[in-house]
């Protein structure tokens, strides 16, 4: 990988500064995005139990539009001039995030997990969204319809996991492991 992110061109009417800058962090965007693929297919895999069939048919359409995201922000990378890298192991050089630990676990279990790894992933992207919008609305934009689909799908996986009451069983866990298990034991 080249380790001058500077394209030499990019979209008109803005500078190639700026764009290197929106290519570093798009390029996590990607790295964040295809890690979510993985990991939503991974508990799609490894679901089980009483809510089996409702998170195992509620993950695929979250996969689809995760994978069509990553597209999407792969082609804006490559037009403001980048390289979109997206092999495992750039993934893997250059995530900070460790990797989702849960394996064969009771659905509700793998649903608190998501919820730490949606809010983890959420967070980022409101920080990428408020970069962004300070050089480029077509970039703002499109990671702004980004996080109303990520925060719905989170929404999804909440409602699994909220109390009639409004209380979510995962509040205050700070690992996704944690989660599962705060999860599962409620």
């Amino acid at each position: 990988m080249a380790s001058d992110s500077t394209p030499r061109y990019t979209v008109p009417g803005l500078a190639v500064q700026d764009a290197a800058s929106l290519i570093e962090m798009l390029q996590q965007r990607l790295n964040s995005l295809n890690d979510l693929h993985l990991t939503l297919k991974h508990v799609h895999w490894n679901v089980v139990g009483p809510h089996f069939i409702a998170v195992h048919e509620m993950l695929d359409p979250q996969v689809d539009r995760v994978r069509a995201m990553a597209d999407d922000v792969a082609e804006r990378l490559a037009a403001l001039g980048g390289v979109a890298y997206g092999t495992p192991g750039v993934l893997v050089e250059q995530r900070s995030w460790k990797d989702y630990s849960v394996g064969r676990a009771d659905a509700i279990a793998h649903l608190g997990a998501l919820d730490v790894v949606y809010t983890g992933l959420i967070e980022d992207l409101r920080a990428a969204v408020r970069t962004a919008g300070e050089t480029d609305p077509a970039t703002e934009d499109l990671l702004i319809e980004q996080l109303r689909d990520l925060e719905q799908f989170q929404w999804f996986v909440r409602a699994h996991l909220e109390t009639a009451g409004g209380t979510l069983s995962t509040a205050d866990a700070p690992t996704e492991a944690a989660a599962a298990r705060k999860a599962a034991d409620r």
